[in-house]
């Protein structure tokens, strides 16, 4: 067993639990990431769907999504068993996560094409709305009830990140590979043969993956001990329904501030995904500069968090966080004031530490509003907290899609100039450089600024507590 011997919610974790719960990460979001990438293309490539119909069920279904992040917060918030409040939901869902995935991307043969959407739209809102963010929040929530120590918040929620881009990675390296094998022609990859056998790999390893995790960690920080002084702190009020807790994360200024730097930075985070493709597109004509462009990000981002840890030793994570705004807002404008390649991959470099060191802290910080706001109140919000910060993000990333569409289309986007060989309306170009470049940069300013001036929650706590 990896996990740390001891029941003190203030003591140090051993880099057994630290890794094991780390492992969580990879695992939920190595599947993530395949529906994220190649969900679409088996819609159309091996099903014959519809990209439109289906690009419409899956904008639809973010609604879902996000009413389904703040049931589940609920949820874990009135969950008391022997496993805690979290590990017992990663223990339960971990298994129809993977048969819900599997399902996913096996749509009937020979049905009618509107039974294949329903079929699509029932199936996709199970397995996302249900049973991804069944595994997503109470993950989350575990970092403030594994241990209620500041810096292993911190230090949990940097390795989680490193673990999800590990994932990401191992999804990138391996995924094509497996598909090629497993079809019977090699120039075909995309049969329903080849991606049922694929995803059965993947989804035997997440619910491995995730199983060492939910048995190599412990909650050890309870409704009465949120901080080192927890036999002094006010009693924890009973039965909260759920406008109380709604009322009681509503008053908590740094749960807000938090919730919108977390929808600002996944909002900046679609637009820079999206943005390199129809940048290297339309603006540099150049499809071979996108590799370049997209691994000067991910590479940045990924070094940066092995940094981070050694920072929070000497640097709180609210002021690591806000530096990584700036870092990011610079870097964004390096993209709006140039096309030159070098200039382009450094500013992009910029943007992946950026991010590294923001989404870095952005856990560990969710943890400690919630502490914040227990002290405050004396109301525990542990799910409802990390479910509203879930739903942000998820909202971030459909808007951030929506808005990139919408503003395409009204630059005049015409997919027909593409298969003349023509040039799109300079227009396009240049609503693609403001989305890419100026606006990510002006909102990344902006939360530099206001988490600058409004947020000190680590302070506070020390001072709530001295009064405890």
């Amino acid at each position: 067993m990896l996990t740390t011997k001891h029941d003190d919610p203030n003591g140090k974790l051993g880099w057994g639990e630290r890794i094991a719960y780390g492992s969580g990460g990879f695992a939920f979001n190595m599947i993530n990431g395949i529906i994220g990438s190649f969900l679409t293309i088996y819609f159309t490539s091996a099903a014959g769907l519809n990209a439109g119909i289906i690009a419409t069920i899956l904008a639809v279904s973010k609604v879902f999504d996000g009413i389904s992040d703040l049931i589940m917060g609920r949820i874990v918030d009135n969950t008391n068993t022997k496993m805690g409040k979290a590990r017992v939901w990663l223990f339960r869902m971990c298994i129809p996560f993977a048969v819900s995935t599997m399902l996913l991307f096996f749509v009937p043969q020979g049905f009618p094409d509107m039974v294949k959407y329903v079929y699509v739209f029932l199936i996709y809102n199970f397995c996302n709305a249900v049973c991804l963010t069944g595994m997503l929040v109470p993950f989350y929530s575990m970092v403030g009830l594994v241990t209620a120590d500041s810096y292993e918040r911190g230090l949990l929620g940097n390795i989680q990140q490193i673990f999800q881009t590990l994932g990401n990675v191992f999804v990138n390296s391996t995924f094509v590979i497996l598909l090629t094998k497993f079809s019977e022609n090699p120039n075909t990859i995309y049969t329903q043969r080849s991606f049922t056998l694929t995803l059965a790999v993947y989804c035997a390893l997440m619910v491995v993956v995730s199983l060492l995790c939910i048995f190599n960690t412990k909650e050890r920080v309870k409704l009465d001990a949120v901080s080192a002084d927890a036999d002094k702190a006010e009693e924890p009020k009973k039965n909260e329904n759920v406008m109380e807790t709604v009322k009681a994360l509503l008053a908590n200024k740094y749960w807000l501030l938090l919730t919108l730097g977390n929808f600002v930075v996944f909002t900046i985070i679609i637009f820079y995904a999206m943005g390199t493709v129809f940048f290297s597109q339309y603006v540099l004509y150049d499809m071979s500069q996108y590799g370049m462009l997209a691994n000067a990000i991910s590479v940045a981002q990924f070094a940066i968090m092995f940094v981070t840890p050694i920072l929070m030793t000497k640097i709180s994570k609210e002021k690591i966080y806000t530096f990584g705004m700036l870092v990011m807002a610079i870097g964004f404008l390096g993209s709006a004031i140039t096309t030159a390649p070098a200039l382009l991959i450094g500013s992009n470099v910029l943007k992946g530490l950026g991010v590294g060191l923001s989404g870095g802290m952005a856990l560990g910080m969710v943890a400690d509003t919630v502490t914040y706001g227990k002290l405050k109140t004396g109301i525990d919000t542990v799910g409802m907290g990390n479910a509203g910060i879930s739903a942000a993000q998820k909202i971030g990333l459909g808007l951030g899609q929506a808005i990139f569409g919408w503003v395409l289309a009204a630059a005049g986007l015409d997919a027909a100039l593409d298969q003349l060989g023509q040039h799109q309306p300079q227009s396009v170009s240049t609503a693609i450089t403001f989305l890419y470049g100026w606006v990510p940069a002006i909102m990344a300013a902006a939360m530099f600024v206001i988490f600058l001036l409004f947020y000190h929650c680590e302070r506070d706590i020390k001072k709530l507590e001295a009064q405890q």
